[in-house]
């Protein structure tokens, strides 16, 4: 059965693997709309849990419960923590249930609307949330899907039947257990964003050529009248993007014009007025600037991009402050990739280059772990005065990769002054062991350093 893009209150979805961080706002979005909403996990964490809990959707067990998938259901999503053998799937596959990925989902709901996506290996969440808040700045009506809480929207999914125009991060990585297909290949859009190519998910695209194509499918899927604007700094992605293509707008861009001073970066308009910032860093420039020519296409003229974008703060864990005094500045970052760890890292140490930058990078995904990959971390993480690296070798075994050492991480990086940690508290040690005078800190990481308790560090930090 294919659900009308228009959701009725009558209808019965079931999620399987309901606690991921999209899966369970959409649950809690279409919840909201009248859906009668289940779903099932075998692990759910904060901030995951308290929401479903809140609004009544959290499992009373953790575990999958076939017995939960019967006729009466309209539709099944599943989410990328299930597995293929699935129980709950199987029985929804014997029962003839339609199973959707949720951006198959998403899709089926936006088909009569204008379709955005923000594509590329670095900087998407960023970018999609600048238009998120332009656009709600200036009162428009439109959906979205992000990958990160964003200051002024309670879920990270809105779908709703009047909005004419959905803002989609669109990620590479496959759409469900069952469809290895990269999420944005499914939402067919009309203005297409790509930030950048740098390789990623060695897990799914072992080869750089495997990865590049996911992006040249992308752009190939441009319609006719459609647009495409991409990083033209970027040579594989202007490759790409350069194209001939029947119909299809190129829009390049690159760093919005900027001067930095006194730690404060301003953008410069062309009359040569500045506009403040509360972001910073070249990357971020770039992520504004691409922004900015979407907006464009969505009617957002110039001077209005100028008058919202002042008072954009970021999305969650995305240079994000998270604690300082007169001295210090210390802000997370999801940065991992190699690509990233470098332009965070030189995004901080330009805003302040009067401070010492201490950073530490916790490698914590299968790209980031697996021997094989280290080498393109070479030379990505020389801009801090101090660096370290932290690891987990029972993330290794549990994520049954080759075993690494600090001296493999050392050479790898290509940085003898390198630190490599593998105990959460011996790298804590070594963070209040610094001096904070004039310096700053910078931690990327898209996990938890294994549970260490990050406001009590930034309390001792800033003492």
């Amino acid at each position: 059965m294919t659900l009308s893009s228009e959701i009725t209150p009558s209808q019965r979805i079931h999620f399987i693997a309901i606690g991921g961080a999209a899966m369970h706002n959409l649950a809690l979005v279409l919840h909201q709309k009248g859906i009668l909403v289940t779903g099932s996990d075998d692990e759910i964490y904060e901030p995951a849990q308290s929401r479903l809990q809140q609004a009544g959707l959290l499992p009373d067990q953790m575990g999958w419960f076939p017995e939960k998938i019967t006729p009466e259901l309209d539709a099944v999503i599943l989410g990328m923590h299930a597995r293929a053998d699935n129980p709950e799937l199987l029985k929804a596959q014997e029962l003839g249930i339609r199973v959707y990925s949720y951006p198959e989902f998403v899709y089926q709901q936006s088909l009569n609307k204008q379709r955005v996506v923000i594509a590329g290996s670095h900087g998407k969440t960023t970018t999609t949330a600048i238009i998120l808040h332009v656009l709600k700045f200036f009162n428009r009506k439109f959906d979205y899907l992000v990958g990160a809480r964003v200051a002024g929207f309670d879920t990270m999914v809105k779908l709703s039947d009047d909005a004419p125009v959905i803002v989609i991060e669109g990620d590479e990585y496959f759409s469900s257990p069952i469809d290895r297909q990269p999420k944005f290949l499914h939402y067919h859009p009309h203005i297409t964003l790509i930030s950048g190519i740098a390789w990623d998910h060695i897990n799914v695209y072992p080869e750089f050529e495997e990865y590049v194509r996911q992006f040249e499918l992308l752009a190939e899927d441009s319609p006719k009248g459609g647009m495409l604007i991409y990083d033209d700094t970027d040579d594989v992605i202007s490759v790409i993007c350069k194209k001939e293509r029947p119909d299809v707008q190129p829009f390049g861009y690159g760093q919005h014009p900027h001067v930095i001073r006194d730690g404060l970066t301003y953008l410069l308009k062309p009359n040569g007025e500045e506009v403040p910032l509360k972001i910073f860093g070249g990357h971020n420039m770039k992520n504004l600037n691409g922004a900015r020519i979407v907006l464009e296409k969505l009617g957002v003229e110039d001077f209005m991009f100028y008058e919202a974008i002042q008072s954009f703060t970021g999305a969650a864990n995305r240079l994000e402050r998270v604690g300082e005094n007169e001295q210090t500045v210390i802000f997370r970052d999801f940065a991992h990739a190699p690509s990233k760890l470098e332009a965070t890292s030189t995004a901080v140490k330009s805003q302040f280059p009067e401070r010492k930058l201490v950073a530490v990078v916790e490698l914590h995904t299968f790209s980031s772990l697996n021997k094989y990959f280290l080498p393109q971390y070479k030379g990505k993480f020389n801009t801090p005065d101090v660096a370290a690296v932290y690891y987990s070798p029972h993330t290794i075994e549990h994520k049954k990769l080759t075993p690494i050492s600090p001296e493999d991480i050392i050479e790898a990086f290509g940085n003898p002054a390198l630190k490599v940690f593998t105990d959460n508290q011996a790298l804590k040690e070594f963070l209040l062991s610094q001096q904070w005078n004039e310096s700053n800190l910078l931690l990327m990481s898209s996990g938890t350093f294994d549970g260490l308790n990050i406001p009590e560090l930034v309390k001792e930090v800033l003492g």
